[in-house]
């Protein structure tokens, strides 16, 4: 097959969507595919990290840059006009992300839904990201033979949310990094460790809550987001947004690590934490279920007692919630998401 993959969210520094592309394209080549193309029109900058973004991975390059890109993916997207085909050439499949969905003449048309959170709270986005993400679930829900989606969870809501026929939805889990591991460098002092772009879904008002009562220090790592959301106040230290070698070391030399999240599609930092040996309190919202398994304490994101308990508990069951954590996230490979998605796509052939 010939595999033609939207990349354009590599543009900007890499969160769970930017991760999830990554190591999807890693895990496409560790399970075969050997004819994949990264496709993204971008603006220079845009670009420049993108290709950061693709070092190490196995794909050919179609990166044509474009002034206001942003403005002409949505205009192609929206007028269905030239097909993909001619900037491309011929494929099998298309599978795109977020930000566009041009039209295709032949093949496979397939799309990523990370999760539903614009259409059910769209107080907790962005209105951009509204905009955006109705439209390409409209048009997903109509044209694409095959939603991949990251979850159970996120699969029982897009088939009864967009009203999608169940056969059309496949699972394909994120993987672990191997950076994630428990041996390794180690950031040091005593701290409890929340990591999440800044916004209002992640509910960091009420880990920093939870770590001021406690008593320990909040780190927290995250892109700038919106909505006023703020790493600041007494024993929170805000680390912004840590290289790739930065992260597993803050990740091993936490204490706990806090993840207070009111919803997710599924919830990668709770796997890397895991991976690297970290104790985990996870929000209880069942959208966590998958990320967490049995290996997490769970709180009610809106209870700070209730999390301020769980922190508590996980510290002093340390030695329980670790093997745990690391057995569950060994579950979770690149590999097994890349044949999730050729699985996916030949069914549809």
């Amino acid at each position: 097959m010939r595999i033609v993959i939207d990349v354009a969210p590599l543009s900007h520094p890499r969160t769970g969507v930017g991760n999830y592309i990554r190591g999807s394209l890693l895990g496409l080549a560790q399970a075969g595919a050997r004819d994949v193309v990264a496709f993204a029109p971008s603006s220079r900058a845009g670009r420049r990290t993108i290709e950061e973004s693709l070092d190490g991975v196995d794909a050919e390059r179609r990166l044509p840059v474009l002034p206001a890109a942003h403005a002409l993916r949505t205009a192609w997207s929206r007028l269905g006009t030239p097909p993909l085909e001619t900037v491309v050439g011929s494929f099998d499949v298309f599978h795109f992300s977020d930000w566009m969905y041009p039209p295709q003449r032949g093949g496979v048309r397939s799309t990523m839904i990370h999760d539903l959170v614009p259409l059910h709270f769209p107080d907790w986005v962005h209105r951009r990201t509204v905009r955006m993400h109705g439209a390409k679930y409209r048009h997903a829900a109509q044209a694409c033979d095959v939603v991949v989606v990251n979850s159970r969870f996120t699969a029982d809501d897009v088939v009864e949310t967009l009203d999608v026929e169940r056969d059309r939805v496949h699972v394909a889990y994120p993987g672990v990094d191997p950076a994630f591991a428990p041996e390794g460098a180690r950031a040091e002092g005593e701290y409890l460790l929340a990591v999440g772009t800044l916004e209002p879904r992640k509910n960091l008002v009420n880990a920093i809550d939870a770590a001021q009562r406690l008593g320990i220090e909040l780190r927290v790592v995250g892109a700038r987001g919106w909505g006023g959301v703020e790493a600041r106040g007494r024993g929170v230290t805000w680390l912004g947004y840590p290289s790739d070698s930065e992260l597993p070391a803050l990740y091993r030399g936490a204490a706990a690590f806090v993840y207070p999240s009111r919803f997710e599609g599924f919830g990668i930092p709770v796997l890397e934490a895991m991976a690297c040996g970290t104790p985990c309190v996870v929000s209880s919202h069942p959208s966590l279920d998958e990320a967490a398994g049995e290996a997490a304490m769970r709180a009610d994101p809106d209870d700070v007692d209730a999390i301020v308990a769980a922190i508590e508990r996980a510290r002093d069951e340390r030695g329980r919630l670790v093997p745990l954590g690391l057995e569950h996230a060994r579950r979770f490979t690149w590999l097994e998401n890349g044949r999730a998605h050729l699985a996916a796509w030949e069914s549809a052939r």
